[in-house]
C-alpha cells in the first residue's frame, strides 16, 4: 500500500514562536518519532506570508504576523527539520499561502497514495483544512488523523475539530 505522511505546519512561529503553545510544543518529540518509524513517504506543508499579511483578510481576522516568508518563524521546527538531514534526503514542502493546499492535494491523487496519515497543528484550522481539501479532490484516500500527534489553540478545539474529521469520514486515531 502506498502510504504517505503529511506533516503540518510545524513551524517555530506555531510551536515556540508568537502562536505558539504548550500543546504544539508537547507534540513535537512524538511527531520526531513517528517520522523516524514511518514505512512510507513523509512531506511538509508551511503556512507561508508576506510582509503584507496585515493587508490580507486572514491578517484582518488574526491581526498576528507569523510565519512571513524567509524568516525564523516560518522554518520548520529544528527537531523536524534535522531528521531529513540525518537521513540525507530533501524535504519535501508545500509552502501554502492559506489554510489548505490544493497543491498538495493534487500531488498525493495524482501520486496514487492510497492511505494519507496527517499530524501537526492547528487541528481545527490547518489540518482539517488538508484533510478536507484532500476528500475533495481525491475521495477514495483513506486519511487518518493521529489526534495525538496533533494540537489545537485549546484542548477543546482540537477535540471539537477532531469530532468534525469523523463527520467528514477521516478515521481519528
Amino acid at each position: 500500500m502506498k502510504k504517505l505522511l503529511v506533516v503540518v505546519d510545524m513551524q517555530n512561529d506555531f510551536v515556540t514562536g508568537v502562536l505558539g503553545t504548550a500543546e504544539a510544543q508537547s507534540v513535537v518529540p512524538a511527531i520526531a518519532e513517528y517520522i523516524k518509524s514511518y514505512d512510507g513517504d513523509v512531506v511538509f506543508t508551511r503556512d507561508t506570508h508576506k510582509d503584507n499579511y496585515m493587508d490580507t483578510l486572514e491578517g484582518e481576522k488574526l491581526p498576528v504576523p507569523h510565519c512571513i516568508e524567509n524568516t525564523t518563524g516560518w522554518e520548520i521546527v529544528p527537531e523536524l527539520k534535522m531528521l531529513s538531514e540525518d537521513k540525507g534526503i530533501t524535504l519535501k514542502i508545500f509552502n501554502k499561502p492559506t489554510f489548505g493546499s490544493v497543491e498538495l492535494a493534487e500531488f498525493i491523487r495524482d501520486s496514487g497514495y492510497e492511505l494519507v496519515d496527517f499530524c501537526g497543528v492547528c487541528t481545527g484550522i490547518c489540518v482539517i483544512s488538508n484533510e478536507v481539501t484532500l476528500k475533495a479532490f481525491a475521495p477514495e484516500t483513506r486519511i487518518v488523523t493521529h489526534s495525538d500527534l496533533c494540537a489545537c489553540v485549546t484542548p477543546e478545539s482540537h477535540e471539537t475539530a477532531l469530532a468534525a474529521m469523523k463527520t467528514c469520514h477521516i478515521d481519528v486515531v
